[in-house]
């Protein structure tokens, strides 16, 4: 990194954060550490970059179907807002906390700006199984979430999502309890929503499209040719994990292997992933579906397949495991799935890493365009988004790749060095209050 021009931030003594111990924070603190060995990165910017801009911790108070109240902890974190106002989603997961949080606001601040979004990052979460609770709980929940972060939330402001254990309907919650707070209906609060109250064609599947969209360009790099003797497994079979494995199937590639938090299916000839999705909806989980041969999380990420879909949660490929890793083109639809150390031992393996921040880019870049949409009144078909959506994401993968080849760095430092050379300019042109 570059002596900065300007007086360095003085930080005061002090003991570490809360944030600042967790896995996905460190990962990606050292992550941009790293751009500083490709990029003149002023050290004014990565100290700012280095912390988030506001933190929010609420507790969640709600009755529940028993007549006990029970307090949950939330949380809401601005990471950067100097492109635009945050965005981010809102997650309902046992293992939300704070440095979670935060960790994921970083990465969703260097998304946006490597997809040229005019978005900050932030995220939410609540720490608590949403399979537990029943419909009224969760509403219950949501709305109480919502009236306690309402001040830190808002169209102008910062603009929450789905992610693991929400979905248009906790949305649909949302936007009406701040609609409540205001006295008249705020569709433009939260993206994600049902079409009926100004969600998006097309947003559902968005984020999974944007993955197979990835691979496609990875592939003509690459010169490997999709059709029916490609050989795809996916791991993790939410919202992610199950519109990726169609689309690509949709395209001709052979889905072998998909999992879910009970394990999964294995099947060399290939899988029916429509049946797939009828056999969760049935027994909730994957295991014991019988179109193939029983096969856990971890054994799947070992499968000598073409493409490997890790779209479940993060840190799933480490130092311990990178090794057996037998793919060819890896695209993280889940945040996060691949640590540091990991990464270098696939970069030495040849394997072809498209990282989160650009994989899975397809949800925040759609969610975009319902936020565009509710501000203007003006919905779009569905052709148009996917186009948009191709345009934005393949001109995304281009500027990596060019960076990839002409600096000779991973698609992961790339991927960051675009990102954050984007976002710098904007913050020195922007300067320091006051």
């Amino acid at each position: 990194m570059s002596d900065a021009k300007n007086d360095v931030i003085d930080e005061e003594e002090g003991g570490e954060a809360p944030w600042e111990g967790h896995p996905i924070y460190k990962n990606a603190l050292n992550i941009m550490r790293s751009v500083g060995d490709v990029i003149d990165f002023d050290v004014n910017v990565f100290a700012r970059l280095s912390k988030p801009r506001r933190v929010l911790y609420v507790s969640v108070p709600v009755r529940m179907d028993d007549g006990s109240i029970k307090t949950f902890d939330g949380y809401r974190v601005h990471h950067n807002t100097t492109l635009g106002p945050g965005k981010g989603g809102v997650r309902y997961h046992p293992g939300v906390s704070l440095g979670e949080t935060a960790g994921l606001a970083l990465l969703m601040t260097l998304k946006n700006s490597l997809v040229r979004l005019p978005l900050g990052g932030a995220k939410g979460g609540i720490k608590v199984d949403p399979n537990t609770l029943s419909r009224r709980e969760k509403q219950a929940l949501t709305r109480r979430y919502t009236s306690e972060v309402a001040m830190f939330i808002g169209p102008d402001k910062d603009i929450p999502a789905p992610d693991i254990g929400t979905d248009p309907q906790a949305m649909a919650w949302m936007m009406d309890t701040y609609s409540m707070h205001a006295g008249y209906a705020v569709p433009g609060v939260v993206t994600g929503k049902p079409i009926e109250i100004g969600g998006s064609l097309g947003r559902l599947d968005a984020t999974g499209r944007g993955v197979v969209y990835c691979i496609i360009e990875a592939a003509k790099r690459l010169g490997l040719e999709l059709g029916p003797e490609t050989d795809v497994a996916v791991q993790g079979f939410g919202n992610v994990g199950y519109h990726s494995a169609k689309i690509i199937a949709n395209i001709g590639c052979r889905v072998v292997a998909v999992t879910d938090v009970s394990g999964g299916v294995y099947n060399k000839n290939g899988l029916d992933v429509d049946k797939l999705r009828d056999w969760v909806a049935e027994n909730q989980v994957l295991k014991g579906c019988p179109q193939g041969d029983y096969i856990s999380n971890e054994e799947l990420l070992f499968l000598p397949v073409d493409i490997l879909i890790p779209a479940a949660l993060g840190n799933q490929i480490t130092v311990g495991n990178a090794d057996k890793v037998r793919c060819k083109i890896l695209a993280e639809g889940a945040n996060g799935p691949t640590t540091l150390e990991a990464n270098k031992i696939l970069d030495e393996k040849g394997v072809f890493t498209i990282p989160d921040i650009l994989a899975n880019s397809g949800g925040v870049i759609v969610s975009y365009f319902e936020w565009v949409q509710g501000m203007q009144n003006f919905f779009w078909s569905e052709k148009d988004v996917n186009n948009k959506l191709w345009e934005i994401i393949s001109n995304a993968f281009n500027r990596v790749f060019e960076c990839h080849q002409s600096r000779n760095v991973g698609m992961r430092t790339s991927a960051f060095t675009v990102s954050i050379e984007h976002l710098s300019r904007a913050m020195l042109w922007r300067g320091f209050f006051p």
